[in-house]
């Protein structure tokens, strides 16, 4: 019964694989199961987990937005060059930038895909490529290095709060604000709405629409924000930052459970989706893993991940058939 429950719970049956696999890696490698490479494992898996948790709320309204990385390039190499020209400029103003600069970029996205009904996937590519144009034209196609940086901008991150790095408790922070967000808040519960069931949304008065348009404003301002974190953290700014980065975070949500269908996923679930890939790419390399074979790795277990909630999907969408025919059999029985 106990492994019954088990493998009907997503969350649960990925928390004891991400162990499984951190215990066989360390009985290889010993170091790998040292508190400070934990740690370190979980800050670098840090900016997966905010991207991620944009994606789902994208997700959940039945949209997708393939422009995240691109938001978090341009907004990275922006905040970036304020701080080469203008090195007095507080640390704190820079990343209030970056996160509006990315809202309003995820704003233009939804503003299309609702207004002008475009559909999410078509719009998000347009505008992944618009924003890596506009870094070249900005930069004409030159770097931003460590030494360009003032020390306050490359140091915050990397800030050790309560035994974790500042990146870490972003990290968090973001995890227990989206988590309340969804569970308590109204619009928070009209996401799954609007994506779920949009016929019942439309009945109970919430606009499918804006609903997804406020999830691509929000998965915008995360995304936004990475891009301070993502540029300090790696000391570089450069046109092809986090290029291809936007598949990592779609398969962090689709492992952990996210259905790109729109109305089924949670937290803990994207929080797990990041920690199974963030595993996997340290434990690979310790264990000297070809980076083709990690390519191909990933890309094996986002296609099982599909198959594995397109199957869930099925079997509750027969229930429910099964149930309406047994409701229709009493009444036939007790008119």
């Amino acid at each position: 019964m106990m492994w019954q429950s088990l493998l009907k719970n997503r969350e649960a049956l990925l928390a004891v694989v991400i162990v499984l696999m951190i215990a066989a890696i360390g009985s290889r490698v010993p170091s790998f199961v040292s508190p400070g490479n934990l740690v370190e494992m979980f800050n670098d898996t840090s900016i997966l987990i905010i991207l991620a948790l944009g994606q789902m709320m994208v997700l959940l309204t039945k949209g997708i937005d393939l422009s995240m990385a691109a938001n978090l390039a341009l907004t990275g190499m922006i905040v970036a060059l304020l701080n080469f020209h203008y090195p007095a400029l507080p640390v704190w103003t820079l990343m209030l930038i970056a996160t509006a600069l990315g809202l309003v970029m995820g704003a233009i996205n939804g503003l299309l895909v609702w207004k002008l009904g475009i559909p999410a996937i078509v719009v998000t590519l347009g505008t992944m490529s618009v924003y890596r144009g506009i870094i070249f034209l900005l930069t004409d196609g030159g770097w931003i290095n460590a030494h360009q940086m003032s020390q306050a901008f490359l140091a915050l991150p990397r800030t050790a709060l309560l035994g974790l790095p500042v990146l870490s408790w972003c990290a968090i922070a973001a995890l227990l604000l989206v988590g309340y967000f969804l569970r308590f808040s109204r619009t928070g519960r009209a996401l799954y709405t609007a994506g779920g069931n949009p016929t019942a949304a439309w009945y109970t008065g919430i606009n499918a629409g804006k609903m997804q348009f406020i999830s691509f404003c929000l998965s915008g301002t995360l995304a936004g924000f990475c891009g301070y974190l993502w540029i300090s953290r790696f000391a570089v700014a450069y046109v092809d930052v986090a290029n291809g980065f936007e598949l990592q975070v779609v398969a962090a949500c689709v492992i952990g459970g996210i259905s790109t269908m729109g109305g089924i996923g949670r937290v803990l679930g994207c929080l797990c989706g990041a920690l199974f890939l963030g595993v996997i790419n340290n434990a690979l390399p310790v264990i000297g893993v070809s980076p083709f074979w990690q390519m191909a790795i990933s890309g094996a277990v986002i296609v099982i991940a599909v198959l594995l909630n397109e199957r869930g999907n099925k079997r509750k969408g027969r229930l429910i058939l099964r149930d309406a025919a047994l409701a229709r059999q009493k009444q036939a029985v007790n008119p």
